[in-house]
């Protein structure tokens, strides 16, 4: 079963990074009309499911159930508009500080007690982005404030999944988030859209595939092993964002970018360890 779990875990990470790699790559659409696009094809696997085991749609926490929505149809937003003036790798690793926000969030709204060792890897995390911004010239400003940000928001979304707990089926969270970014997407990019050609339907609607099964795959393979033994797998998404980034995009890193992203992952797994 934990080699399964292991297998599961690789493929939703590169679902993912494939994912990372078309939104990088569809520079002619508008960043709301991505978040559309990503919406509405998750949105073809999401509610057949719930209609067909009988879930409840609406779901029991209305308010949180919408206000998880919210706050991540703009930290999913932030997170593509950062890829429009960030190389991927930075702007991944970046996005995945937000377990920090979430400790804090946590610590704040949640009275939680967050462990010594933990505030050292948080650091250790965050000298990374330090080395990116204040050493490496390729990294944008405007790029990296999106980035930061979409991790801000997305910490919120985990400690609002939080509150939500148990009382709402995982599927009929999701639901709500591609709803409400389908809805805010299409509204926002209405005055700028650029219609698809072609091979652009394809690529714009497989965002929503990527993103569905990446989340499914991640799941099974928590269900199959212990969270501790293949959670940290997940990073292995930015591994293969870059790579893939400099075979399709023909990205470069330069030696304190590679530093900066290291430093990023190595904080977030042994905060990972700790809090275990």
């Amino acid at each position: 079963m934990f080699k399964k779990a292991i297998i599961l875990m690789i493929i939703s990470a590169l679902a993912f990074a494939l994912l990372n790699v078309f939104v990088k790559s569809l520079t002619q659409f508008n960043v709301y009309q991505i978040v559309f696009f990503r919406s509405i094809g998750s949105l073809i696997f999401t509610i057949p499911f719930l209609l067909h085991y009988k879930i409840p749609i609406l779901g029991k926490k209305r308010f949180l159930l919408i206000s998880r929505g919210v706050v991540g149809f703009i930290a999913m937003t932030l997170f593509f508009a950062s890829l429009k003036y960030l190389s991927m790798g930075p702007a991944v690793s970046i996005r995945y500080i937000s377990p920090i926000f979430a400790a804090i969030f946590a610590l704040l709204l949640l009275k939680e007690n967050i462990k010594y060792l933990q505030w050292l890897c948080f650091a250790l995390a965050f000298s990374g982005v330090v080395i990116l911004k204040g050493f490496d010239a390729n990294i944008n400003g405007i790029g990296l404030l999106f980035a930061l940000l979409s991790a801000f928001f997305t910490g919120l979304v985990f400690i609002i999944i939080r509150k939500i707990g148990n009382s709402d089926h995982p599927m009929v969270v999701v639901n709500y988030f591609m709803i409400i970014a389908a809805l805010f997407g299409g509204v926002l990019s209405f005055n700028e859209w650029t219609t698809p050609i072609g091979i652009e339907w394809v690529m714009l609607l497989s965002l929503g595939v990527f993103g569905y099964f990446g989340q499914y795959y991640m799941t099974k393979a928590i269900q199959l092993a212990e969270v501790n033994q293949v959670a940290p797998l997940k990073y292995i998404e930015v591994i293969f964002t870059m790579i893939i980034g400099a075979i399709w995009l023909d990205e470069t890193y330069t030696l304190i970018s590679l530093l900066g992203i290291l430093l990023i992952l190595i904080g977030l797994i042994l905060n990972f360890v700790v809090k275990r």
